[in-house]
């Protein structure tokens, strides 16, 4: 069987408490070898370790405070991510980035706990997943401003252009790929035909944007391969390099001591 990491599910939501055991059986009869979880913020951290505590070693969390989730108070918000830090291992710290999609009022505060996740990042030697919706071009900059040769991670949902892929890649971090590659219009297939696999990695972003042909459906893990073959298509490979190539991605970012 084809096997593969999903590298971006929030499959701790309430969308999945009814039928996560189904999920999660879905998943492994997909091929799906591991699930990276990530954080939002203080309220979804319980949530998601019950995950890890029912699935574990196969279903692995993040921890960090999401753009979409700063607010006046996010300094209160981020004192709780950090003691999660200073208490146990995770494998990465995510999802953090900037978000000006919803919400410009809080873009300075977004900065500061971009740029302080960042630096806990690199004290920790945990690689980042950025969520840079609308605000790719700013990401890159604050990014470029922090990489010393010590920052790797994942640009999380990535939608940009060639120019943007060449950019990440030249600071060191992969590009997320899900379900937007399948989308008609999401831009992706003037895109991928020129990224070399060996920076792309597979992701879902459950329960979100679901590839099609389950577009506007709730999304699952177990569509992972869905992606590949679309990306296999627009690459001209076959599936099996898309497999074997975003697997070791994947495990390369996620490092195997972080447990």
């Amino acid at each position: 069987m084809t096997k593969w990491i999903e590298t971006h599910a929030h499959i701790y939501l309430p969308e999945f408490e009814d039928d996560l055991d189904g999920v999660i059986k879905n998943a492994k009869t997909a091929g799906v070898e591991r699930i990276y979880m990530p954080n939002i913020d203080s309220k979804t951290i319980e949530s998601m370790l019950r995950v890890e505590d029912k699935y574990e070693n196969y279903c692995i969390p993040m921890m960090g405070l999401h753009p979409c989730y700063v607010k006046n108070e996010y300094k209160k918000e981020l004192d709780i991510i950090k003691s999660w830090l200073d208490r146990r291992a995770f494998c990465a710290i995510g999802e953090i980035g900037l978000d000006l999609y919803w919400d410009k009022t809080h873009l300075d505060e977004q900065i500061a706990a971009f740029e302080t996740q960042i630096n806990w990042a690199k004290e920790l030697g945990l690689p980042i997943v950025i969520h840079c919706r609308e605000s790719i071009d700013l990401t890159i900059e604050i990014i470029e401003k922090h990489q010393d040769g010590n920052l790797k991670g994942i640009f999380h949902c990535f939608s940009g252009t060639s120019e943007h892929a060449k950019k990440i890649i030249d600071l060191n971090f992969l590009l997320g790929i899900g379900g937007v590659a399948t989308f008609k219009n999401g831009g992706l297939d003037k895109v991928i035909p020129s990224m070399d696999l060996e920076h792309i990695v597979l992701e879902t972003d459950s329960p979100y944007l679901a590839p099609t042909p389950h577009r506007g459906k709730r999304n699952q893990p177990s569509y992972i391969p869905i992606i590949a073959s679309k990306i296999a298509e627009l690459k001209n490979c076959e599936v099996i390099k898309v497999s074997k190539t975003t697997t070791i991605n994947a495990e390369r970012v996620f490092q195997s001591d972080h447990r």
